[in-house]
């Protein structure tokens, strides 16, 4: 395959609305309503984004958050479609705390946080939300647990070992 033909084929991606609220401004002639918008948008192959976005109309929020979500894309380094090991983050007032899960158990998570596994590829995990289950800060939270999970190659990269010393 050429470089001209990868560049046409297009990676098919795969977004989700996690949030969507109503804001309400009191003016002199009633009420002026906005919208905001939380998406999540993944290859299913280890990649995904995070994004919000802000408008007067419904749509135009959703087409915001995507456009920021496909902007901020990033690479997450699983193994076999789960997590490389238990992790946990805060951001804000969450908490949350996940780990890898067998083969054929699924996802375990709830709200926003089942929606970015999925678009992630993320197939069997376990999670848990502690404290606020806010949707931004609980898609930022995983998002920092996920980009701080680290490979047993990068383990073995900074002691000096093999993968094998590593891994046992």
């Amino acid at each position: 395959m050429t470089a001209v033909e990868q560049s046409n084929m297009q990676v098919e991606l795969d977004s989700r609305i996690v949030d969507i609220r109503r804001t309400t401004k009191v003016v002199k002639g009633g009420r002026d309503f906005s919208f905001a918008a939380t998406a999540v948008v993944g290859d299913g192959n280890g990649t995904v984004g995070y994004g919000r976005g802000k408008a007067k109309e419904v749509t135009a929020a959703i087409q915001k958050a995507t456009d920021s979500a496909r902007r901020n894309m990033k690479k997450i380094n699983l193994k076999n479609h789960t997590l490389q090991h238990p992790i946990s983050a805060n951001h804000g007032a969450t908490k949350i705390v996940m780990q890898p899960g067998t083969e054929g158990s699924g996802i375990i998570a709830g709200g926003a946080m089942r929606d970015l596994f999925e678009v992630l590829g993320v197939h069997n995990v376990s999670a848990k939300i502690i404290g606020s289950a806010n949707p931004a800060n609980v898609i930022q939270a995983t998002l920092k647990g996920l980009l701080e999970m680290t490979s047993p190659q990068q383990i073995a990269e900074k002691r000096g070992k093999t993968i094998e010393e590593i891994i046992g």
